[in-house]
């Protein structure tokens, strides 16, 4: 059945293959976005430039939509402003919430939509479980919560500091920051194994009232990510591996990320959601899933490097006090 779907969002990491696969589905797609970033749009999608800031954003009550899917919603003042909005004008409303809700570290090496939600550490995941909150706490609006773990589409998954930093780190021969041992396990998922189970929620009766993460079912160390990442640029990673605690000493700003996520092993169960869309398959290739990562990168890395960055001197300074500990 074609539906109307509203993306909020619609050219993001997640979002835009997402638009992709919902146009491909049969369905009527609209975007809202601010149009600020340079991405070229399917032939059909149809577009709105705005954001949730402009006056215009309010008038979207006037109009009905089937599905909304909000991708860019973030702090519980905006949910409660996109509850006032759609209650009465979709018939389902998409939050894109986060798996960093989960409580870290986990008690099972299974994370399931039954697994506590508590962070901590990060302010980004309690505000998106406080958003998920007033949505169950509400009846008016029929809604789907999904989770999407650490999702790889142009971005490079790097653990600690600046991705393209990191990057160039390899290139250049000098080792890269990991957090402890870099053996903990980490669930990376390509964009375009979310977009089918994505898509197959929308207008789906058994997605109301419910919450779904969509993740791979495998997991790589970080060890194993820099590798595959340094493979893709034909060179190799050197490690430097450095407590956490030690890490968020120096720089309070990687706590809420590393503490409150990756840090720690995040492994899924998805059945919950393959059970209501049906079967998906989600590659395990770690080079076949960083691919498109590598490709963006290599294009952004064709710039010339800017002067040495206060965090690479960061990188550096940390590097030298964990090597004068060793014996």
């Amino acid at each position: 059945m074609a539906l109307s779907v509203l993306y909020i969002g619609g050219t993001g990491q997640i979002s835009l293959p997402c638009v992709e696969a919902s146009l491909a589905a049969g369905h009527d797609v609209t975007i809202l976005n601010r149009n600020k970033t340079a991405v070229f749009l399917p032939k059909g999608v149809k577009s709105l430039v705005g954001d949730m800031n402009d006056v215009a954003y309010g008038e979207l009550a006037g109009r009905r939509f089937d599905v909304v899917a909000q991708f860019r919603l973030y702090t519980p003042e905006q949910m409660k402003r996109d509850i006032a909005t759609f209650t009465g004008a979709t018939g389902q409303y998409v939050f894109v919430s986060s798996a960093s809700v989960y409580e870290k570290p986990v008690r099972h090496y299974l994370m399931t939509e039954r697994t506590k939600l508590e962070n901590k550490y990060w302010q980004y995941s309690r505000d998106k479980i406080a958003c998920e909150r007033l949505l169950r706490d509400q009846d008016k609006l029929a809604y789907t919560i999904v989770r999407p773990s650490h999702t790889v589409r142009t971005a490079t998954p790097i653990q600690v500091g600046n991705p393209d930093g990191a990057v160039r780190r390899m290139i250049a021969g000098k080792p890269v920051i990991v957090a402890g041992d870099g053996s903990s396990l980490w669930t990376l998922t390509r964009s375009v194994d979310v977009e089918t189970p994505f898509v197959r929620l929308l207008g789906a009766s058994a997605a109301l009232n419910d919450d779904f993460h969509i993740t791979g079912d495998r997991g790589f160390t970080w060890n194993q990510i820099d590798e595959a990442i340094a493979r893709g640029f034909g060179v190799e990673a050197i490690h430097a591996h450095v407590p956490t605690e030690t890490l968020v000493r120096f720089n309070k700003e990687w706590e809420g990320p590393l503490l409150g996520d990756k840090t720690w092993s995040a492994l899924f169960d998805n059945s919950k959601v393959k059970r209501v869309t049906g079967p998906f398959e989600a590659s395990e290739d770690i080079d076949e899933i960083l691919r498109d990562s590598v490709i963006h990168a290599k294009e952004r890395l064709k710039a010339p490097a800017s002067a040495e960055s206060d965090e690479d001197r960061l990188v550096d300074t940390i590097i030298a006090a964990q090597d004068g500990l060793r014996p």
